[in-house]
């Protein structure tokens, strides 16, 4: 199967660089989105997010005529699904988060119409166990007068199975090529085709397995992770009731030869550790003890950070009697969940500010080189740039190590009121 036409469904952090990948291989791709706006800025040969490369690859394929956008599918070859899949709003605080899994619905009941004998589907949205079975039911549902795998096995009119992405933002364009993917199909058959699509441009190896096992290796990789940042951010609470500087404390105990903890921060954000964790606790709740944990330990991570920021605004006042908590100004420098991009989908970085614009009767400063515009559900953020929130915030919090900070004058800032999460001056001398 030649695969002339494929069809990537999401046009977002993952769908695009995924669909501008396959077009530079000269295959003709039509790219659908649910937004307007990102259509026509694709059409433009322009993009909407942030990532290195993505702007050139982007440009060039829609100028030599190999990718186009629409917000609405057409007929293809192979349809790769790559859209949101959060959390369905919780009735109580305490709930397990449950996955919200209505724009692949929304993404099948859109394809349905188009799709025909021969077909290859792929879900790369990050998902629950069961998710691609649950596609395939959709389908079926829309679509009786095709055979799906489940019910036909290698003879069915329909090809399905779920490839993750497990790429690192800011270095998307190189992963998808030199990274190894996970495969895999409904059936044999199924696996195989998508290894024959995907080897269009990767270059690393298609491991083939089943969807479902596929499923829980992306939610496992993530919360291997989660876990691990976990252990860092409760060593960097103790260090701190102990007087000790956590970073320096792990420099030292990492230079064990089978020991490499993580980084702590002011939490953990991204729509993939800070999610997929849950998807195996929302299966499992009984048996996902420690998962459970790791998730409770980084999301209670930024109380603590807001906390030693109330801390610093009294020592401040302490310290100038005359001055008022109006008074105060605090500088929150980074607002993405990590460094150098625009991502701020479960930014701890954004929750924190947002936070602390709600409690605080002084300025805010915004500190975040990636981004044009904040949000409109956040209030009360004055955006400026580093050497203005230097010069004249009182208290200085640091979120994101951002390259722009880190080539910045750091020592001009005022250090006893200092709230560092991501030890800037150890880490970065």
């Amino acid at each position: 199967m030649s695969f002339d036409k494929i069809s990537v469904i999401g046009l977002g952090y993952i769908g695009l660089p995924t669909a501008a990948m396959f077009a530079s291989r000269k295959k003709k791709v039509i790219g659908v989105d649910v937004n307007p706006k990102a259509v026509d800025t694709i059409n433009q040969g322009q993009i909407h997010i942030v990532e290195p490369d993505l702007d050139m690859l982007v440009h060039a394929a829609v100028k030599e005529g190999y990718l186009r956008a629409s917000t609405k599918p057409e007929q293809a070859d192979a349809f790769l699904i790559a859209v949101p899949t959060p959390f369905l709003p919780k009735e109580n605080k305490s709930d397990i988060p449950q996955p919200d899994l209505s724009y692949i619905e929304s993404a099948a009941k859109s394809i349905a119409p188009v799709i025909k004998k021969g077909d290859l589907i792929i879900l790369e949205s990050t998902s629950p166990v069961g998710a691609t079975e649950q596609l395939e039911q959709w389908l079926a549902e829309a679509r009786p007068d095709l055979t799906f795998p489940s019910s036909n096995g290698e003879s069915s009119d329909i090809r399905m199975a779920h490839c993750p992405e497990r790429v690192l933002p800011g270095l998307v364009i190189k992963e998808l090529v030199e990274n190894d993917r996970v495969i895999g199909g409904l059936t044999n058959l199924c696996s195989q085709k998508a290894v024959e699509l995907y080897k269009t441009f990767v270059k690393g190896e298609c491991v083939i397995t089943n969807a479902r096992t596929a499923e829980m290796a992306k939610l496992t990789e993530n919360s291997f992770r989660d876990v691990n940042i976990a252990f860092a951010n409760e060593l960097s609470i103790i260090c701190d009731k102990l007087d000790i500087n956590v970073w320096e404390l792990i420099k030292l105990a990492n230079r064990h030869p089978r020991v490499n903890i993580l980084q702590p921060g002011p939490g953990v954000g991204g729509h993939c550790i800070a999610v997929d964790p849950w998807f195996i606790v929302s299966k499992t709740p009984e048996e996902a003890q420690l998962i459970r944990t790791a998730r409770k330990v980084n999301d209670s991570k930024p109380d603590w950070v807001i906390e030693k920021v109330k801390q610093a605004i009294g020592e401040y006042l302490l310290e100038n009697p005359d001055k008022t908590a109006k008074d105060v100004t605090i500088a929150c420098y980074g607002l993405t969940f990590k460094p150098d991009i625009d991502d701020l989908r479960e930014s701890p970085a954004l929750e924190i500010t947002n936070r602390i614009a709600k409690m605080h009767p002084g300025t805010i400063f915004g500190i975040e080189p990636n981004i044009s515009q904040l949000p409109k559900h956040i209030k009360n953020i004055k955006r400026v740039n580093f050497e203005k929130a230097i010069q004249d915030a009182n208290i200085h919090l640091m979120m994101v190590d951002h390259k722009e900070f880190l080539e910045s004058k750091l020592s001009s800032m005022n250090n006893k009121f200092l709230v560092d999460t991501k030890g800037i001056e150890i880490r970065y001398p």
